[in-house]
Formats: structure tokens, C-alpha cells, sequence
């Protein structure tokens, strides 16, 4: 059984969704830096245009990014530490999920997330490596109920 199969349960999914979102709200709050400061103007212009966006994104991407990851959270399923295994190749993970985003965005009709995209995806995968350890745990957490 794959992620989605259990993930994308009606039942857990608007669950997953919310922490998730709830994930990006804190992970962006901590950002530091210029490129944190960056990357918080772009959140908020994106969240005062569209205030459900990101968890609408969020939703719209599960399915494929939960697909995307299988491989790697499989692979420490097979070690016994799945959680462990996802946040030790947190690069890999930030890998595959952006790889995700970065097809969506390219499709998107949206000129002005696809412009704020644009201009912080290079810092973006740092961002998404630091988040991989407590995505593991949101989807640790689903996958045992």
C-alpha cells in the first residue's frame, strides 16, 4: 500500500492538509535572512490575493507529492525508521516534491504566483529539507491511524 492509499483517505486527508499548512505557516514564519524575507513577502502577496491558496495548493498537490516521496518513505519502511529515513535524505525528498511544484507552476495561469515562484525557488529547496523531518511525523502520524 502506497501513501495515497491511506493519505488520501477523505477521512484524513482535510487532517493532512490542515497540518501541512499549518507546517508552511510555521516554516515560513522562522525564515531568516534575506532570502527569508524574501520568501515571506512572496507568502504573504500570495496569502492577501488568495488567504485559502496555499492550503488549495496544498490539497491539489498531496496526490502527486505523496507519489513522489513513496519510494523514499517505502525505503524506510523497509529499514524500520521510515520518519528517520525520509528526514535523513531530506534532499531527495526536497528533490522530488519540488520537482512537483515546479511542473504545477509551469502550468499555472497565475502570473503573479508563477513570478514569485521564479524568483524563490532557488532558495526554496533549503526551506523544503528543513521541513522534511516534520513532514515525516505529520505523515508518520496518518499512516498509523
Amino acid at each position: 500500500m502506497g501513501l495515497s492509499d491511506g493519505l488520501l483517505d477523505p477521512n484524513k486527508k482535510k487532517m493532512v492538509v490542515a497540518e501541512c499548512t499549518n507546517l508552511l505557516d510555521v516554516q515560513v514564519a522562522k525564515m531568516q535572512g534575506i532570502s527569508g524575507m524574501a520568501l515571506k513577502a512572496g507568502y504573504t502577496a500570495v496569502r492577501g490575493l488568495a488567504p485559502n491558496y496555499c492550503a488549495e495548493a496544498i490539497e491539489r498537490l498531496l496526490p502527486d507529492s505523496l507519489t513522489a516521496i513513496d519510494p523514499i518513505w517505502s525505503e524506510g519502511v523497509q529499514t524500520g525508521d521510515p520518519v528517520g529515513h525520509l528526514s535523513h535524505n531530506s534532499d531527495r525528498t526536497a528533490d522530488a516534491l519540488l520537482g512537483i511544484t515546479d511542473v504545477k507552476i509551469e502550468r499555472s495561469k497565475n502570473t503573479t504566483v508563477k513570478g514569485v515562484y521564479s524568483k524563490l525557488r532557488k532558495s526554496a529547496k533549503k526551506h523544503v529539507e528543513e521541513a522534511v523531518p516534520n513532514l515525516a511525523k505529520i505523515i508518520d502520524n496518518y499512516t498509523k491511524s
